[in-house]
């Protein structure tokens, strides 16, 4: 049986980046428990305005940077930017970009009121990351997806990049988390998304104007080839969803300390190669 020997993580949150939370935590810890075994990985997530460049010494990577990715007719610069965790002698990769990234919160403002450009936001980090990958000659086994903001990319590995020798085997794992987004995403997200490769009948998931946090998360599970679920009040829509689809889940509730999670998350990759 092949192992997943290659993996990407793409994270909402990692922390010391960002403070810890059930996301923050797996995506600092996960990462590790795979150069541990021997294998390689690539962990990236956005750099959120919140997040000190001096302190967590992140420097930008020239080479990388300097492409465009067009969202919507609109132009936008992708810089990348890269630092180490030194105790796991770890790096962490960082989609950045100043109409994206540079305010000082997440996904919300200091009211807790979500950004109105969150669904740009997400196109541009996944897509961000695949055009780093690609450019780093690199090709992930399996692509470990965290936190909504990562949801569209199982949509652009399967559909628009499905024929890139970079990606074209990888297999796409989605964990779901109890982060749910309360704002309905913007209508035009469903525009604003396509690529070549991905047709209008893909997003059935999403077909109506209220795009809420349990549409993008049924749209990630179509194109993912396992779940990890890492709670237990799952909404019955989602539930649904997976078991319609007959996918391999993994339930991990259990996350408090990498040994409860990190030996199943890794046995959950190579099991996806049988």
């Amino acid at each position: 049986m092949k192992e997943a020997q290659k993996v990407l993580f793409i994270s909402q949150e990692i922390t010391p980046y960002l403070p810890e939370s059930p996301i923050a935590n797996i995506c600092r810890y996960m990462p590790q428990a795979v150069q541990e075994k021997g294998r390689e990985m690539r962990a990236f997530m956005p750099r959120f305005g919140c997040i000190n460049e001096r302190r967590n010494q992140l420097h930008e990577v020239i080479r990388l940077s300097g492409m465009n990715l067009i969202i919507d007719d609109t132009d936008h610069p992708l810089i990348i930017k890269v630092a180490s965790i030194q105790p796991a002698r770890m790096q962490v990769y960082f989609i950045d970009n100043e109409d994206f990234f540079q305010r000082k919160h997440t996904v919300s403002d200091d009211s807790g009121v979500e950004f109105p450009d969150n669904d740009e936001r997400a196109i541009f980090f996944v897509r961000g990351v695949i055009e780093t990958v690609k450019k780093l000659r690199w090709a992930p086994d399996v692509v470990h997806c965290h936190g909504w903001l990562s949801a569209l990319a199982p949509l652009y590995i399967k559909k628009a990049f499905n024929d890139d020798p970079f990606f074209k085997d990888a297999k796409v794992v989605y964990s779901i988390y109890d982060d749910a987004f309360q704002q309905p995403l913007n209508p035009l997200f469903r525009e604003r998304l396509m690529l070549d490769g991905i047709e209008k009948s893909d997003l059935q998931a999403i077909e109506n104007d209220n795009i809420s946090y349990n549409a993008l998360t049924n749209l990630a599970v179509d194109f993912s080839d396992g779940v990890i679920v890492t709670h237990n009040t799952l909404a019955p829509e989602i539930q649904s969803h997976i078991e319609a689809r007959k996918l391999p889940a993994l339930q991990c509730y259990d996350t408090e300390t990498l040994q409860n999670y990190a030996d199943p998350y890794i046995d959950f990759y190579d099991s996806l190669f049988k």
